[in-house]
């Protein structure tokens, strides 16, 4: 019985020590940016779960509605601190909060505060 209790122990410290090593490695890689590919391919993720209903019938109400719940979808964070307070609207083409929210995600890619990022392109 002492046997088989050591051994037991002894499975669990190398499975948990084996685990920690997993994590660690996978987040130790050091962070790079989002690129424009993979801003594009989320994206398109984001307006097919807008299209089959996972976002609710709010969000297929228009064009503008569907753009802004892609947005918000495709980074909740950047979305809150660029539109959330001013949504994008009808025929509007807001340039600058465009130029906003890609840097604002780029440095939420690399883990980077958000401070200064709303306004930055004015």
């Amino acid at each position: 019985m002492g046997i088989s209790r050591a051994r037991s122990s002894t499975v669990c410290i190398l499975l948990l020590l084996s685990l920690s090593l997993l994590f660690s490695c996978a987040f130790s890689k050091s962070p790079r940016p989002i690129s424009d590919a993979e801003i594009r391919e989320k994206k398109n993720q984001c307006y097919a779960d807008i299209e089959s209903g996972l976002w609710g019938w709010q969000c297929k109400a228009s064009s503008i509605a569907k753009e802004n719940c892609a947005l918000r979808c495709l980074s909740p964070v950047c979305y809150e601190l660029i539109y959330e307070s001013d949504p994008l609207e009808e025929g509007e083409k807001d340039l600058i909060r465009s130029q906003e929210y890609k840097y604002c995600m780029y440095k939420s890619s690399l883990g980077e505060s958000l401070d200064g990022v709303r306004g930055s392109f004015l």
